[in-house]
């Protein structure tokens, strides 16, 4: 049986494992574009099956339930699993990682990743996915990033990117070495614009202590981050002072068919 813990990159594993919460509380959700994205480019709706990949605290899964199609969940760390659980307890949910889905061979409609690809973005996570897809199956890929036409959302990615060593991003493309992949048609890329709003705290310090290589740094530097992005929300005008504030997201969405071998 495959280890999870050993299968998964070690700043995910550690990092989730005690950033759960924060990744709950921080988080933002997605843009309503997204609703019309899952269904027109993923043919999600009812009677359809589709697998939440990389799962997380389950941000992304109730969208996934909106659509009407049953909904699996799959994700390698046990305190995010258990956090989507709370959530979700409708939701079929399993412990498992993208290179070894616990599910048989063509019993899937589509597969979505959250927030996820940029960790398994590799051969033989998408043979996996391809194995459990049915013919015709659709494979989701969508990120939300902060807007760093923003000055200030610049400067807040400067202050986290300083610690990302080679934690792997979606921001640095590398995910894309993956593609084309013989197993998927072309790729379709759609984007959307969204602002996440509410308390500085949760909206802003919560999302940065909620990144994975942030999460998994040790207390004492942990909390220089949450110094220097707080005193960043002190320097800045349109954050200081305010009960609410809205950091801008842009929303990339990624879809492609299987195809024939």
């Amino acid at each position: 049986m495959t280890n999870v813990s050993s299968s998964i990159h070690q700043t995910a594993a550690g990092g989730y494992a005690v950033g759960a919460d924060f990744y709950t509380k921080g988080r933002p959700e997605y843009p309503g574009e997204v609703s019309d994205w899952l269904r027109d480019s993923l043919s999600l709706q009812p009677g359809r099956m589709v697998v939440d990949l990389g799962a997380g605290s389950g941000k992304f899964t109730g969208y996934l339930v909106r659509t009407g199609a049953s909904v699996i969940a799959v994700e390698p760390v046990p305190q995010m699993l258990e956090k989507l659980s709370q959530a979700w307890p409708d939701v079929i949910s399993h412990l498992g990682t993208a290179d070894a889905i616990p599910l048989p061979d063509a019993s899937v409609d589509a597969v979505v990743c959250a927030q996820a690809f940029h960790w398994f973005a590799h051969a033989g996570a998408l043979a996996e996915i391809c194995r459990v897809l049915k013919p015709g199956g659709r494979l989701g890929l969508i990120w939300n990033m902060r807007d760093t036409s923003i000055g200030w959302v610049k400067q807040l990615n400067a202050i986290v990117d300083r610690y990302e060593g080679n934690t792997p991003r979606y921001a640095n493309g590398d995910w894309r070495k993956a593609f084309p992949f013989a197993g998927f048609g072309p790729m379709q890329t759609e984007h959307f614009r969204y602002g996440h709003t509410g308390a500085p705290e949760d909206v802003i310090v919560n999302r940065v202590r909620s990144t994975s290589f942030i999460a998994a740094l040790p207390k004492d530097e942990e909390a220089k981050v949450v110094a220097d992005v707080r005193a960043l929300i002190e320097a800045t005008p349109e954050l200081k002072g305010h009960d609410v504030v809205t950091t801008p997201y842009v929303t990339d969405a990624y879809s492609m068919i299987k195809v024939a071998g």
